[in-house]
C-alpha cells in the first residue's frame, strides 16, 4: 500500500457518493477515490454490492471487490425506505459528486432525480452511467458492458477473419465508460470549482464510450464506403505491424509501421532488400504489401526464441513486445519498478497483490489507503458524520433502513 496522506492527493476534500453496482459506477469512483476523493459507497442492505460475489472469491468474498472497493466507505443503506433517501438527500447537500448507474429513470423513482438533486445543491455533478444514455429510443433498453463493446463496434472488428466476432478478456466496455464518466466528473467539477457555473449532468453511455474510441471507421465508411473486418493480430492499413509466432511456441507482437522503423526493422532481420525497396517506403505501399512483409518477419521470429528476438528488436529500436499472461506481468522487472504491483492486506491479515495506481502524479499521487470495505463498515462514521446520535443510528438500525 501507498504511504501517502489524505492532505498531499489531488482531490483532497472532494466528497463522493456512488450508487452504483458491479463494474462502471463503482470503478469511475475507485478511480477518484484512490487520488484523494471520500467515496461514500452506498450498499443495499443485506447483500451489498453483488461483485462480493464475482469472480475469484477468498475466504467468501471476490478478489475482485477488494480491488474496486479500495479506499472507499460503505454505507448500507436501505433505498425502498424515505428514511434511506433522506439520508442520501442529506449527503448530497455537502458531496461534489453523486455517480449512479442504475436503469434511465431508477433514480428518479426513488425521488432522487436531478432536479431533486440540483435543488438543495447547485454544485453537485451528477454522472450517469447508463447502456444507451439518458435520451434516445433505446434508453430503456438494459445494457452491460458486452452489449456496449458489441453495438460500439468494437466486438464487429475483434476476432480472425472467417471466425465469430471474439471477445475481450475483461469488461471493456465498462472500463471505458467509467473513464469517460471520470472525465466528464472532472471537467465539471473544473468548473464549478472555478466559479465559471453551477454542477451538471454527465450523461455516459456505454455503447458510446466505446464507439469514441473506434478511430476512423466513420468517415473510412461514409466517404469510401470501406467496413473496417476482422482482421487476426494485425492493425489493418498499418504495416508492418502484427503478432508473431517464435521458435519457442512464444508470441510477439511488432509495430514497425512509421518508415524509419519499418527500414531498421528490415535491415535488423536480415532483409535489407526489402528495407530499400521503393513499393514498400511510405505505409501505403506496405499495407498493400502487407502479406509480403508478415511473412518475412514470421520467417525470422519463427526461427529464434522469444528473448533473442527481443534483443534484437530492442538493439534496433523497433517496438516490440512480448504477449504477456498475469504470471508475466506479476514477474517484470518494469511493472515492479513503476509500483505497479502493491501489497494488500485482506481482512484476517492475509497479503496479496494488487494492481498499482495509473496515473503517476508527481506532486500530487494517488494512495491506496485500504482494500474494499465490509458491507455497512462505514455506515456509523457517515451517519455520525451528519450530526445522527448513536441513538439515532441504532434506531435506524433497528428499523432496517441502514445496516
Amino acid at each position: 500500500m501507498n504511504a501517502s496522506t489524505s492532505e498531499t492527493t489531488a482531490l483532497y476534500g472532494i466528497k463522493v457518493i456512488e450508487i452504483g453496482t458491479l463494474i462502471a459506477a463503482p470503478f469511475a469512483a475507485r478511480l477518484l477515490a484512490e487520488f484523494g476523493a471520500e467515496v461514500i459507497k452506498i450498499e443495499a442492505t443485506g447483500q451489498g454490492d453483488p461483485l462480493r460475489k464475482w469472480r475469484k472469491l477468498h475466504e467468501g468474498t471476490s478478489l475482485w471487490w477488494y480491488l474496486q472497493s479500495r479506499n472507499k466507505k460503505s454505507l448500507a443503506l436501505n433505498l425502498k425506505s424515505a428514511e434511506g433517501v433522506a439520508l442520501v438527500k442529506q449527503l448530497a447537500t455537502t458531496a461534489d459528486v453523486l455517480i449512479e448507474n442504475l436503469r434511465p429513470g431508477a433514480l428518479e423513482a426513488l425521488g432522487l432525480g436531478w432536479d431533486e438533486l440540483h435543488a438543495i445543491n447547485p454544485g453537485l455533478t451528477l454522472v450517469r452511467i447508463s447502456g444507451y444514455g439518458q435520451s434516445g429510443p433505446y434508453r430503456d433498453r438494459p445494457g452491460f458492458g458486452a452489449i456496449g463493446e458489441a453495438m460500439g463496434g468494437l466486438r464487429y472488428t475483434t476476432g480472425t477473419p472467417g471466425s465469430p466476432p471474439a471477445r475481450m478478456g475483461v469488461s471493456l466496455g465498462d472500463s471505458l465508460a467509467s473513464l469517460h464518466g471520470v472525465i466528464g466528473a472532472l471537467i465539471s467539477l473544473l468548473r464549478v470549482k472555478t466559479g465559471r457555473g453551477a454542477g451538471q449532468v454527465v450523461d455516459v453511455s456505454l455503447v458510446e464510450s466505446v464507439f469514441n474510441v473506434m478511430e476512423s471507421l466513420v468517415p473510412e465508411y461514409d466517404l469510401l464506403g470501406h467496413v473496417r473486418e476482422r482482421s487476426g493480430g494485425s492493425l489493418p492499413g498499418i504495416a508492418p505491424s502484427n503478432t508473431y509466432l517464435t521458435a519457442d511456441g512464444a508470441y510477439v507482437v511488432i509495430a514497425g509501421n512509421s518508415d524509419p522503423i519499418y527500414k531498421r526493422l528490415m535491415t535488423a532481420i536480415g532483409r535489407e532488400d526489402l528495407a530499400l525497396a521503393p513499393e514498400f517506403a511510405h505505409n501505403d505501399g506496405r499495407a498493400a504489401g502487407s502479406r509480403v512483409l508478415d511473412a518475412a518477419i514470421g520467417h525470422w521470429t519463427s526461427s529464434l526464441p522469444i528473448e533473442r528476438v527481443l534483443q534484437v528488436l530492442d538493439a534496433a529500436q523497433v517496438p516490440a513486445g512480448r504477449i504477456y499472461s498475469v504470471a508475466d506481468i506479476v514477474a517484470d522487472p518494469h511493472y515492479q519498478a513503476r509500483e505497479m504491483l502493491l501489497q494488500a492486506e485482506l481482512p484476517g491479515g492475509t497479503r496479496v497483490k494488487m494492481p498499482g495506481i495509473v496515473p503517476k502524479l508527481s506532486a500530487t499521487p494517488g494512495a491506496v489507503n485500504w482494500s474494499g470495505p465490509g458491507l455497512g463498515q462505514h455506515t456509523d462514521e457517515v451517519l455520525a458524520g451528519l450530526g445522527l446520535s448513536v441513538r439515532q443510528i441504532e434506531g435506524l438500525r433497528a428499523a432496517g433502513v441502514v445496516q
